[in-house]
């Protein structure tokens, strides 16, 4: 028997995660229920973990990102006792950013560690691909045990690959619940579509999303979109029927000197109609 984990929180930090969003979940998720989940943009996980499905499906196009959860679905011992030995220095962070370890326990135990010992947990690339987000002199513990742990009991269910969102579509059926947290390529409540890591989200992308919407839909599945509040953004996402709701998050961007103030996000969903 599979031990099933309590909710949680994610074990990566993640800019532009959806913790802020839990609190008010429930008001979006269906009321009846619904069967399988699916989550095309995974990122820091914040929703799967809160909700605990039995059956999921979790990818994104960071095939670095994807491979660590798999990683932690089956060895998670094993890469606890690989970050056992890792170090929270500036130096030992720049050594494990410049190698790329061959196995699949060093591999996702060097992501959790740079993620963990970073500059507010950002994932960018370079034009060349390459990770170079800065030390971040944090003070807390990089290694968690116990929620990498909960973590790979809460994954144990869940199908997990690197791949374009659009491939999902295979593995929705009627009444699952869709969550789509694409990144977010519009400024906030401004105009421009702008650059994610070393690819681009761009508009042709978010007309791509809709229709993957539009396919969720004509399953007769469940989804809930999040973007940015943008104008183009709601005339892209708009679909008769469904559901469009305004609400305000604080960013979480920024140093410790920086102004984090309030933005405004859409969330778009066909669910307790």
């Amino acid at each position: 028997m599979i031990e099933i984990a309590l909710k949680h929180k994610p074990f990566l930090r993640w800019a532009g995660g959806k913790n802020w969003l839990l609190k008010d979940l429930h008001k979006f998720v269906p009321q009846q229920g619904f069967n399988n989940y699916i989550e095309p943009f995974l990122g820091g996980g914040s929703v799967f973990f809160h909700l605990q499905p039995e059956r999921a499906f979790l990818s994104d196009l960071n095939s670095e990102l994807t491979d660590t959860y798999y990683a932690i679905k089956e060895y998670v011992e094993e890469i606890i006792i690989e970050l056992r030995t890792y170090q929270n220095t500036e130096e030992f962070y720049y050594r494990m950013r410049e190698v790329m370890p061959q196995t699949e326990i060093k591999r996702a135990a060097r992501f959790i560690y740079l993620n963990q010992t970073s500059f507010n947990g950002i994932y960018r690339e370079n034009l060349a691909g390459k990770y170079n987000v800065p030390y971040g002199h944090r003070t807390k513990n990089f290694l968690d045990e116990d929620l990498l742990r909960k973590a790979s009991i809460s994954l144990a269910n869940a199908t997990i690959g690197s791949r374009d969102f659009e491939q999902s579509i295979n593995d929705i059926n009627a009444g699952d619940l869709v969550f789509i947290d694409p990144p977010y390529t519009v400024t906030h409540n401004n105009n421009g579509f702008i650059k994610y890591n070393s690819k681009l989200f761009d508009l042709e992308a978010q007309y791509r999303l809709s229709s993957f919407v539009d396919e969720i839909k004509n399953k007769n599945a469940f989804y809930i979109l999040t973007n940015a509040a943008h104008q183009d953004v709601k005339t892209i996402f708009t679909k008769e029927g469904d559901q469009i709701h305004t609400v305000s998050r604080a960013s979480l961007i920024g140093g410790k000197k920086a102004t984090r103030g309030q933005y405004e996000e859409f969330i778009f969903t066909n669910t307790n109609q």
